[in-house]
């Protein structure tokens, strides 16, 4: 038998402390309202944290796309002639958010989500640092593969925070204030690695992110506090029985090797037997898949079609930039509207079902739109402005598509949160390391116009079937799962 041990509310010393012989079982909090629980935080610490985790989420994906603009110079430089090859150098990073999450997003739900993120950042700062130093094609590779894998930390443990931090009812917005900086990040990076390549080096392009990390690396070793609740309770429990030396232990030892084993399976099992994950992950292998096309195939357009310089070329990417912000402007707060108001509807109960009525119209209008738009005034050759306005609407439309994509998961897999934003970025992950990689090929086979036709035809092709299956059928298969929340 094992000692299970409660502090009753309000009181601290081991003479107030209530023991209860039963089967092992972590210690409880002080109620509903106990102050220590992370969604009982001051809303300013709730944000404090999410802004440290934005800010590590922030550098990763713009690590991912600065060297975006560079892929000629380094071709050159290191003798990379194949257009494919040059095309690996870039997405073989996000090949890393692939397999980094289904190690990191486990681990965290065994030792914590800040130990693993700050270890995991500081693996993605080493890595990408060498990356600077590369002098051949397969040092690059390597570099951005382990680079990519440590950078992939925030990416997969972000989400888990939300769930960590907020209820329901307010993780819409705080999804979309933290999903601004992984959507940003592939906006920025281009436009800083055009003038660094066009004026200095593309080497500057790694350096340079590395250096702007080491602050946001050092306020987080300072001020980022554990957020996971079964961590925190188990912190408790150890606090209780040093201050209480004659406390039974629970005398339940765990098997390392099973437990861990038991944590590393668990996303695989997720993304190979709930069909929720594999519709989703579907679904955001697509949209992630479409972002990584098109910041591959942004230089060639601009560098190929108006014939504009590195530099110049860099800064269109502002308008994937002001779309991505207008997504998570409209996303994170109709998100929580319409979650609210459904939830009304239904008897003030709330299902994660609601997130997915933002997923119709992004799938049946908003992306279309905006690629027939961009492919067509590329394809004509029309005033730069028309171009870069459909990449404004489809970038919007990514945004608030992967916003309510990322919620209704979370809100799906509560306890296992990391575990299940793990499973999902294996699949969008791989689509965005292996999309580009013919990107170039489909435009000069079908041209701007027919490929991006392609693209938007195949928005309402995946979006709208796997929107469909989930508000209908939804809540019954989260019934039948062993992971999912009802």
């Amino acid at each position: 038998m094992g000692v299970d041990v409660e502090r009753v509310p309000g009181q601290q010393s081991c003479q107030e402390t209530r023991i209860q012989v039963h089967s092992p079982a972590p210690v409880s909090w002080d109620g509903d309202d106990d102050p220590e629980h992370p969604q009982n935080w001051k809303r300013s610490r709730k944000w404090a944290a999410i802004a440290i985790v934005s800010a590590f989420t922030l550098m990763s994906p713009v690590a991912s796309s600065i060297i975006a603009p560079s892929l000629q110079a380094i071709g050159q430089d290191l003798d990379i002639e194949s257009e494919s090859e040059r095309s690996l150098c870039l997405s073989i990073f996000v090949l890393g958010f692939a397999f980094g999450p289904l190690v990191l997003g486990p681990l965290s739900e065994m030792y914590g989500r800040t130990i693993i993120l700050q270890a995991s950042n500081v693996l993605f700062v080493i890595f990408n640092t060498a990356g600077g130093f590369s002098r051949t094609k397969t040092q690059l590779i390597v570099c951005r593969l382990f680079g990519g894998i440590g950078g992939s930390a925030p990416l997969a443990l972000g989400p888990a925070i939300l769930v960590d931090l907020f209820a329901p009812e307010e993780r819409g917005l705080a999804a979309g204030v933290y999903s601004f900086m992984p959507i940003m990040g592939p906006a920025i990076g281009p436009i800083c690695g055009g003038f660094l390549t066009e004026y200095g080096s593309w080497r500057w392009g790694f350096w340079g992110v590395s250096i702007a990390n080491a602050p946001i690396l050092l306020l987080g070793v300072l001020l980022l506090q554990e957020t996971y609740a079964p961590t925190l309770l188990k912190r408790r429990r150890e606090l209780l029985e040093k201050e209480c030396p004659g406390l039974s232990r629970n005398t339940e030892q765990r098997n390392f090797t099973t437990e861990i084993t038991s944590a590393m399976i668990r996303p695989l099992r997720m993304m190979t037997t709930q069909v929720i994950i594999i519709v989703m992950g579907v679904y955001q292998a697509y949209v992630y898949g479409l972002m990584y096309i098109v910041l591959t195939t942004f230089p060639t357009l601009w560098r190929e079609q108006y014939h504009q310089k590195v530099s110049i070329a860099g800064l269109n990417y502002i308008s994937l930039g002001l779309g991505y912000s207008l997504g998570i402007l409209a996303s994170g707060r109709l998100q929580d509207l319409t979650y609210a108001a459904l939830k009304r509807r239904n008897g003030n109960i709330g299902l994660p079902e609601f997130r997915i009525p933002l997923l119709f119209p992004v799938s049946a209008v908003v992306l279309p739109l905006g690629f027939l738009l961009y492919g067509w005034a590329a394809e004509r050759t029309f005033h730069w402005i028309v171009p870069n306005i459909g990449a404004f609407v489809f970038a919007a439309g990514i945004m608030t598509g992967f916003n309510a994509l990322m919620t209704y998961v979370l809100d799906s897999y509560t306890t296992y949160a990391a575990s299940a934003a793990a499973a999902t970025a294996v699949l969008r992950s791989i689509a965005a390391f292996l999309l580009p990689l013919g990107a170039e090929s489909m435009y000069k086979t079908l041209g701007w116009g027919w490929g991006n036709t392609l693209l938007g035809g195949l928005a309402i092709g995946v979006g709208l079937p796997a929107a469909v299956c989930v508000w209908i059928w939804g809540s019954e298969l989260r019934r039948r799962s062993t992971f999912g929340q009802d």
